[in-house]
C-alpha cells in the first residue's frame, strides 16, 4: 500500500492569519473549520497547522507553556478535534507543529526546574554553571542575537537558549524530559492527528563538553546577525540527535499510519543530514531551511534539482514558509514579483522528488508585505530593524475578498495589517479568473495527483543550456514526465532533442513548444 505521506502535498496553515471567526483580529480554530473546503478544492493530501498552543506569545507560539491546552484566542482541545475530524471527512490528513527542543518560560517544568538544583524536574533543561569570572559557559550565540545564554539567579546557573531568552532548551538527553515529551506525542495522537512536523531538529542536541564554537571565516563586514560569525560544531546536531530522531519514530509507529516531517537548519551539509534524519527507524520525511536561505537562478535552480535526484532519504520540498520572505518577492528579479515566475516556481516545486509544503497563500502568488516598523509584532524584526524586517512579511492575514477593511479575514481590526497589494489576489477575485494563480496551482496539483511519477517517481537531472532547466521524473513501469523551465524573463529556444519521442501530457501548462516563453514551463510524457 502507498504511504500516504510519500510525495503528500502539505498545506501549511498559519491559524493567526488565515481565518477569524469572533472578530477579536486573530485568526483561529474554528476560521480554519470555515475555511477548511478552500483547503480541500486545492487538492492537497494534508495540512500542517502551526502551533496553537498555550503560550504567552513572545514567539507567537514557539514558546509553549502547555503542550496539552489550546491558547484561548484560538480556541479550544474540543475545537482542535473539530478541525481534525473536519479535515478527514474531506479526505486530508492532520498534521500538528511538535516544539520538542525548547517551551516557554512560563512553562510549569520551567518555574519549577529553576528554582533548586535538586527535585524531579532539576534537569529538564539545559543548565550550566559561569565561569570564574561570572560570564556565560562558553560563547555560543542566539539566533535571535546576543549570547544563548541566561543568567538564573534562583538557581545560581545559566540556562541555553537557541532562540529568545523566554525560549529555555529542553535536555532531551534526560530520559525523564524524553519521556515527557513522549506522552505529548500520543496525546495528540489519540485525539487523530495525522503526525507532527518537528521543529528546530539541528538544535535538539549539543556537545556534552559545552566547547565554545569556533569563529567562522571574516566576513567583509559585520553581520547583524551575529550567529553567522560562527561555524556552529558544538551547539548544534549532536551525538545525541539520531537518538531523539529515532524515539519520536518509535512512539509514531505505535500508532498506525501516523508519519513525522522533521525541519533542519541551512547549516553546511543540510541535505546530507537529510538522507540521514530519514534513513530507516528515523523520520519519514524532512526539509531544510537551506533553500529559503539562498538566492535564485540556473546554477541555485540545477543545484536543488540535483538534490531532489539523491536516492536516500525522502526531502519535502518547500519555498516558503513562516519564517522567511515569500517567495513570490524573494527570488523575484529585483524583488519586483512577475506571475509568471510565481508559476513557474510552483511548476518547479510541485514536480520535484519528494514531498510538498506548501505555504497558506502561496497558491495565491502573494507577495511578501511591506510593513512599516510601527505595524511589526515579531520580536525579531523589531530588534533587527531596519537590517532585517523580520517574519512578519510572511504573516500577514490571507486575502479571502477584495473588498471589505480586512479582506474577509475578520470583521474586526486585524493583528497585522491587509496589504493593499494583495486584494487583488484574493482568494474571491481568483476563484472567478480562469487564468489565476489559484486556478494554475489547482491545475497542477490535479496533474501530479493523476500523475504516479509525479508523485512517487524517480528523478534524473537534464543537461540543458542555460536559462533552461530540467528533468525527468521516472515512474516504476518507466514511464518519463519530461519538465522543462525557462529561467528568464526572455524566451528560450528549446533543442530540439529536450521533446525527443515525448507526446503532450494532458491537463499540463504546456505541450510541446519549440520556444518556451519568458518564465515558461514545459511538461510532456514519454512512454516507458
Amino acid at each position: 500500500m502507498q504511504e500516504w505521506w510519500r510525495g503528500a502535498v502539505i498545506y501549511q496553515v498559519y491559524p493567526r492569519s488565515f481565518r477569524d471567526s469572533n472578530g477579536d483580529g486573530i485568526g483561529d480554530l474554528r476560521g480554519l473549520l470555515q475555511r477548511m473546503d478552500h483547503i480541500a478544492a486545492l487538492g492537497v493530501d494534508a495540512l500542517w497547522i502551526c502551533p496553537v498552543y498555550a503560550s504567552p506569545g513572545a514567539d507567537f507560539g514557539y514558546d509553549v507553556s502547555d503542550h496539552t491546552a489550546i491558547a484561548p484566542e484560538f480556541g479550544s482541545v474540543a475545537d482542535l478535534e473539530a478541525v481534525i475530524e473536519a479535515a478527514h471527512a474531506r479526505g486530508l490528513r492532520v498534521m500538528l507543529d511538535f516544539i520538542i527542543g525548547h517551551t516557554s518560560e512560563a512553562h510549569p517544568w520551567f518555574l519549577e526546574s529553576r528554582a533548586s538544583r535538586r527535585g524531579p524536574l532539576a534537569d529538564r533543561y539545559v543548565w550550566a554553571d559561569p565561569q570564574p569570572d561570572g560570564t556565560p559557559p562558553n560563547n555560543w550565540l542566539s539566533v535571535f542575537g546576543g549570547p544563548a545564554w541566561r543568567w538564573e539567579p534562583r538557581r545560581r546557573q545559566y540556562a541555553l537558549h537557541h532562540f529568545l531568552p523566554e525560549q529555555p532548551a529542553l535536555n532531551l538527553g534526560d530520559p525523564a524530559t524524553m519521556d515527557a515529551m513522549a506522552e505529548v506525542m500520543r496525546f495528540w495522537l489519540r485525539r487523530g492527528a495525522d503526525g507532527f512536523r518537528v521543529d528546530a531538529l539541528d538544535f535538539v542536541a549539543h556537545d556534552a563538553l559545552l566547547r565554545s564554537n569556533p569563529a567562522a571565516p571574516p566576513k567583509p563586514e559585520i553581520p547583524a546577525k551575529l550567529f553567522g560569525m560562527q561555524q556552529h560544531l558544538h551547539d548544534m546536531m549532536g551525538e545525541g540527535s539520531d537518538a531523539v530522531l529515532r524515539r519520536l519514530r518509535a512512539e509514531t509507529d505505535a500508532f498506525e499510519d501516523r508519519a513525522l516531517l522533521g525541519e533542519f537548519s541551512s547549516q553546511p551539509g543540510a541535505f546530507a543530514r537529510i538522507a540521514r534524519a530519514t534513513g530507516p527507524g528515523r523520520l519519514h520525511m524532512a526539509y531544510t531551511l537551506a533553500p529559503l536561505r539562498a538566492g535564485f537562478g540556473v546554477e541555485e535552480a540545477r543545484a536543488l534539482i540535483a538534490a531532489a535526484a539523491h536516492p536516500h532519504g525522502w526531502p519535502c520540498w518547500s519555498f516558503s514558509n513562516h519564517d522567511v520572505v515569500r517567495v513570490a518577492t524573494r527570488w523575484a528579479p529585483g524583488g519586483i514579483p512577475d506571475p509568471r515566475m510565481t508559476r513557474l516556481l510552483l511548476a518547479l516545486l510541485l514536480t520535484l522528488r519528494g514531498s510538498v509544503a506548501l505555504y497558506q497563500g502561496e497558491e495565491l502568488g502573494l507577495p511578501e508585505a511591506e510593513l512599516p516598523f510601527e505595524a511589526l509584532r515579531d520580536p525579531f524584526g523589531r530588534s533587527f530593524w531596519p537590517e532585517f524586517r523580520g517574519r512578519d512579511g510572511a504573516r500577514t492575514p490571507m486575502p479571502w475578498t477584495a473588498e471589505g477593511a480586512a479582506a474577509g479575514f475578520t470583521t474586526g481590526t486585524p493583528w497585522l495589517p491587509v496589504p493593499e497589494t494583495h486584494r487583488a489576489l484574493a482568494v474571491e477575485r481568483q476563484e472567478a479568473d480562469p487564468d489565476s494563480t489559484l486556478r494554475f496551482t489547482r491545475a497542477l496539483l490535479a496533474l501530479r495527483r493523476a500523475t504516479p511519477a509525479l508523485v512517487t517517481g524517480d528523478l534524473v537531472p537534464l543537461d540543458l543550456p542555460g536559462p533552461l532547466v530540467g528533468h525527468d521524473r521516472i515512474a516504476a513501469d518507466g514511464t518519463r514526465v519530461r519538465c522543462l523551465f525557462n529561467l528568464s524573463a526572455e524566451a528560450a529556444a528549446v533543442p530540439g532533442v529536450a521533446w525527443a519521442n515525448t507526446v503532450p501530457l494532458a491537463g499540463a501548462p504546456a505541450g510541446l513548444p519549440e520556444v518556451l516563453g519568458p518564465w515558461g514551463v514545459g511538461l510532456a510524457l514519454r512512454a516507458g
